[in-house]
């Protein structure tokens, strides 16, 4: 949850003002190590300090083109990351990986059970 600056300004005044970081938290229903962080920075994030991602975009698109029906591990070992890493970027590329038995290189049409 994000606090307002004006809030968190009032919270750092009353410590200045002579109070505790106990009688703080209380006082206003804070934890303690939240108000230490304030006291570090009390503007919160906004942006990123480092690129987020580690897969370029294009790499994953031509990835999913050359490779239809592979599994995120099997794209992970090409492309030399972690199966999270390739979950999170075809999810902000919005990718959806759902099999297709027809189309699947894992079953056989004859085992698949599905009707054409």
């Amino acid at each position: 949850m994000t606090y307002s600056l004006d809030f968190r300004k009032q919270v750092l005044k009353s410590l200045d003002e002579g109070m505790t970081f106990a009688e703080a938290a209380e006082s206003y229903n804070l934890s303690p190590t939240t108000i230490q962080n304030w006291k570090r920075r009390v503007h919160s994030k906004t942006t990123r300090q480092t690129k987020p991602y580690k897969i370029p975009d294009d790499v994953l698109l031509n990835d999913v083109k050359e490779y239809p029906d592979d599994y995120q591990y099997e794209r992970a070992r090409r492309l030399n990351c972690s199966k999270t890493g390739i979950h999170h970027a075809l999810k902000r590329l919005g990718i959806s990986q759902k099999k297709d038995f027809r189309t699947s290189k894992s079953l056989s049409n004859q085992k698949s059970g599905v009707s054409e």
